[in-house]
């Protein structure tokens, strides 16, 4: 996990607990200074899931396998993309983790 700022430094965004959270690295790779995305179904352009304001249940989902996150919201299904949430190495990650009952969480 690394400190992210959800509003990124370089579009202004303080250094302040209400702007921060933590992040899996490879996502807040991808982030970059994103703060919004295109959601792939209505071609709407969305703000990106926002932590600290948001709740993730309502804009997220496992998969019946608990490997891949689901999109649920037009800001869900924009940010999973936008942010490589489900790339090849965190899926084979979460599977793994899902064999021995660390996954996912509750």
């Amino acid at each position: 996990m690394t400190v992210d700022h959800v509003t990124p430094e370089s579009r202004g965004g303080p250094s302040e607990f209400d702007n921060l959270c933590f992040c899996c690295r490879r996502c807040n790779e991808f982030k970059g200074s994103k703060t919004e995305a295109k959601d792939p179904v209505t071609g709407e352009i969305v703000p990106l899931y926002h932590p600290r304001r948001q709740n993730w249940h309502e804009h997220f989902a496992w998969d019946e396998t608990g490997s891949l996150i689901v999109g649920l919201t037009a800001v869900g299904r924009a940010t999973v993309p936008a942010l490589n949430m489900n790339d090849l190495i965190i899926i084979a990650a979460r599977r793994r983790w899902v064999s021995v009952g660390w996954h996912p969480p509750q």
